[in-house]
């Protein structure tokens, strides 16, 4: 066989098996050129081969969401913008049915693993897709003393080095540029997402925040004071079996203010219940609060204040519907994460012993020690609004863990300081009965791509969202989501678990404090 009879055999093979064509280039992109960054590794995997070491230990769901992925390449990367960087990067690329888009992902509490859970979604959708474990490997703090660069790295950078890289192996793979890039992710995700719109406004076209635990070190040092409080003498902390009485007496009280008795607070700022009103009238008992009580129950629900001066150290708090789930923040011990974050990164001391007598200087040093890392409290994007971008936030009302409290803040800071721009190019939409990112009474899943990409592609800014609660693998109920400060209200009649019999009206602001 002459070179040219090779050749045409060669294009002939190619173009019965575009597979080997595909796995071809995939290959290839092991010696793509990057800034700053290296490809450590490529595979083609075969569609519902997917079977990497993390699938053993991960959930039943997790399993099979991986093991059913149609077939793509999978790219790993190493980013080291710094001599003491190490940031993992995956993109992975269909292999097939590409919708010319990226969507990079986060995840949330420490990270240090690669989000492949939320990758998996995005592929299955048609994407390229991209995560990082920002710079380091374990969902621990371990990493924090005594290397700067790896909190720069975990803060914000990684999340702008997955991009960039992300881009490059996609435009190798495909031969041209995504038409949009966007990020969707929550919690510390989220605070990411919100980080890139301010500090890399040219890295995506729309970003989807859900949760983000924005104000990280005030939010983490505060919520170590609100349990000294709850733990402050004995019996001040809420036992909890009385959680199921407490959250009766607030829906009671409160369910109706929409106009349907669903078993959901639409709008929590409304709600004017007092948990004063549980006070018991004489020894202590199941059906009521002690006076200690009632005071750490108002604890978790207002601004956190210094004791003496009355000054407020942390401004979000914890929402009348979020009973059942008060033992997050009312429990024993402080949040892990809380403690490992404000010891390891801010207070710079493993071993520093919380006393609710001195929390207020540690929250104040914390905030102070980090430097606007974890902060991420520029509200200026008009940069980023400017180039066309949107901002799409929401959080669940009932969260336990970020106070949903914490994302009206910041949008509304946005809104104070960019003005009439930030009406059209940023929205938020409240999730009524949702705990932290999923879960929960109230409907907690809804089309965010979906919402985002018609917004940025076909200039239609989303004014009604319909989310899903499912179970057993069902849909139990639906519900609209509004554009913040519109709320849901029941129409009268109708199915109060479908979405369609409610309308959306404008929201009162209720009370700040219970």
């Amino acid at each position: 066989m002459n070179r040219l009879t090779g050749a045409i055999a060669t294009l002939v093979l190619v173009c019965l098996q575009p597979s080997l064509a595909v796995a071809s280039i995939c290959d290839g992109l092991q010696h793509v050129t990057l800034a700053g960054a290296a490809v450590t590794g490529v595979q083609s995997i075969a569609a519902g081969a997917f079977a990497p070491p993390e699938l053993a230990a991960a959930a039943p769901q997790t399993r099979q969401q991986l093991a059913g992925l149609p077939a793509f390449c999978r790219v790993m990367i190493s980013a080291r913008p710094s001599i003491d960087s190490d940031i993992r990067i995956e993109v992975w690329l269909p292999q097939a049915g590409w919708n010319g888009r990226f969507q990079a992902v986060g995840d949330g509490g420490l990270a240090g693993v690669i989000p492949m859970s939320v990758m998996a979604e995005a592929l299955a959708e048609g994407y390229a897709t991209s995560g990082t474990d920002t710079g380091h490997v374990g969902g621990n703090a371990d990493f924090m003393p005594g290397h700067p660069e790896k909190l720069v790295d975990f803060a914000y950078r990684s999340t702008h080095e997955m991009a960039v890289a992300a881009k490059a192996v996609i435009a190798a793979f495909y031969g041209k540029a995504p038409a949009w890039s966007y990020y969707n992710a929550c919690s510390g995700g989220g605070r990411h997402g919100i980080t890139s719109a301010q500090r890399y406004p040219g890295d995506f076209d729309s970003i989807v925040a859900g949760a983000p635990s924005w104000n990280q070190a005030r939010l983490d040092a505060g919520r170590i004071g609100v349990n000294l409080f709850v733990n402050r003498a004995p019996g001040s902390r809420i036992p909890e079996n009385k959680f199921p009485m407490i959250h009766a007496a607030v829906i009671l009280a409160c369910d109706g203010l929409d106009g349907a008795q669903d078993g959901l607070i639409e709008n929590p700022r409304a709600c004017p219940f007092d948990y004063g009103s549980l006070l018991c009238k004489g020894e202590d008992g199941p059906s009521c609060l002690t006076a200690p009580q009632v005071e750490s129950a108002k604890a978790m629900t207002s601004p956190f204040r210094e004791s003496k001066s009355g000054r407020v150290l942390l401004q979000p708090h914890l929402h009348p519907g979020s009973e059942l789930w008060w033992a997050t923040l009312g429990s024993p011990e402080p949040l892990p994460n809380s403690l490992a974050r404000v010891r390891n990164f801010h207070l710079k001391d493993t071993q520093h012993a919380f006393r609710l007598d001195t929390i207020a200087q540690d929250i104040e040093r914390a905030a102070k020690m980090d430097k606007g890392l974890l902060a991420s409290d520029n509200f200026n994007l008009k940069p980023f609004f400017e180039r066309g971008g949107k901002l799409l936030l929401w959080h669940g009302w009932a969260d336990p863990q970020v106070p949903a409290e914490n994302t009206l803040i910041y949008h509304d800071n946005v809104v104070s300081v960019v003005g009439e721009t930030a009406k059209s190019s940023m929205a938020l939409f409240m999730m009524p009965g949702v705990l932290h990112c999923r879960g929960g009474p109230g409907p907690d899943a809804f089309d965010r791509m979906g919402a985002i990409s018609k917004w940025v592609e076909q200039n239609e800014k989303p004014v009604r969202i319909v989310a899903t609660r499912h179970s057993g693998g069902k849909v139990q109920r639906t519900r609209p989501l509004c554009p913040f400060p519109q709320v849901a209200r029941y129409q009268g009649t109708g199915d109060m678990n479908d979405e369609s019999n409610f309308v959306c009206v404008l929201g009162t602001a209720g009370a700040a404090t219970r």
